[in-house]
């Protein structure tokens, strides 16, 4: 794997980490948050408007999911 590859893969573990952090931050359990934070087709602000909306947690997910 070259520098440039490792470079990528540190970069979206971070973006990654940050995103499941601001889900949770918005009210989703870490699990759902983790899983939510690494399909980058999932539009993180629609997510937390959803629960920030007052969207029960579990319509949020079959939402985003």
């Amino acid at each position: 794997m070259s520098a440039a590859e490792v470079h990528f893969l540190d970069e979206n573990a971070v973006i990654e980490a940050w995103r499941a952090e601001e889900l949770e931050r918005a009210g989703y359990p870490s699990p759902a948050a983790a899983e939510i934070a690494v399909r980058h087709d999932i539009d993180l602000h629609r997510a937390v408007d959803l629960l920030r909306l007052g969207c029960p947690l579990d319509l949020a997910l079959r939402i985003v999911l």
